[in-house]
């Protein structure tokens, strides 16, 4: 990688995918979309994935060079398709997911060059989905053995995981980031199931030896936990478009943030705010500049 000085270098992990919702298709996974926000907040972000040798996957190869992402690291799979999802948008803005077994992006390959560049990352991201399929888990298990600062991005999709999967890539994390839903899910696999949020995250800081632990809130904001202090954080309050890319965007935006240096209460406002101003807007990755975010952020905060 080659970066101004102090720049934060992240590579990212697992799927990338076309979400296929009722209003059309759009490039998505965790991943993907974390990568990106990363690009347009100054740090210098890659993306380890894998796509099908096919039209979907030329077009996902485009679209990451037209929104600014490196490519070289998007392996091309010759056997299994670009992978593809039928998302479908509730009532309350939810988006509920069907991912198709057997995409490419389940036979992610290990290579000399992937280990060497997660070792010399400053942060390694990557979530549950991927291990999914014993192949890209194995390649993901040999990266977190190299790798300095381990973020794993919990993504709880039925039936997509375990209660002994998330227990091994729990114990591979430095950084835990996962919403209510899934807190509770953990609460109720390894914590008695208790209700107390800070019980529970203590427990889990314990059990996993985890530094860090991040919930996120939707309309309730976040909090955000160290293993000596908590802090919490207000939401931005915003019309949704969709929620689709925003909790991606808050990892992204916090983790650029905390990577720089900057105070906790600053790196944990500036994430929900990035979060909120990305569900105010249709899609996972749209075109913004930090000069739009700067001024949503400047136009949001005497409303909170």
């Amino acid at each position: 990688m080659t970066s101004k000085p102090n720049t934060p270098k992240i590579v990212c992990f697992g799927e990338i995918l076309w979400d296929n919702l009722p209003a059309g298709r759009t490039a998505g996974g965790a991943p993907m979309n974390v990568a990106y926000h990363l690009n347009r907040t100054g740090a210098e972000s890659q993306l380890i994935s894998r796509v099908g040798d096919d039209k979907a996957g030329t077009e996902l190869i485009e679209f990451s060079r037209h929104k600014g992402l490196p490519t070289k690291l998007l392996q091309i799979d010759p056997d299994y398709p670009t992978g593809e999802v039928v998302a479908k948008v509730t009532g309350n803005h939810e988006v509920v997911y069907d991912i198709l077994p057997d995409a490419a992006w389940d036979f992610i390959a290990s290579s000399p060059e992937i280990l060497a560049l997660a070792a010399q990352a400053d942060a390694f991201v990557f979530g549950s989905l991927a291990a999914r399929n014993l192949k890209s888990r194995e390649t993901l298990l040999e990266i977190l053995d190299t790798a300095k600062f381990k973020v794993l991005d919990i993504n709880l999709r039925a039936p997509h995981y375990s209660k002994e999967t998330s227990a091994l890539l729990l114990s591979k994390a430095d950084m835990l980031k996962l919403n209510n839903d899934e807190l509770a899910i953990f609460s109720e696999w390894f914590c008695d199931g208790s209700s107390n949020e800070k019980k529970t995250i203590s427990h889990l800081q314990q059990k996993f030896q985890l530094k860090d632990i991040i919930v996120t809130k939707g309309g309730d904001g976040a909090s955000y936990y160290d293993g000596e202090s908590s802090y919490s954080g207000k939401a931005y309050p915003v019309t949704v478009a969709d929620t689709i890319g925003a909790g991606d965007s808050f990892l992204a935006a916090f983790l650029y943030k905390k990577l720089t240096k900057a105070p906790i209460s600053e790196t944990l406002d500036y994430a929900l705010a990035t979060g909120a101003f990305i569900a105010s807007q249709p899609g996972g990755c749209p075109d913004y500049t930090l000069a739009d975010l700067n001024h949503f952020i400047s136009q949001h905060q005497q409303n909170r």
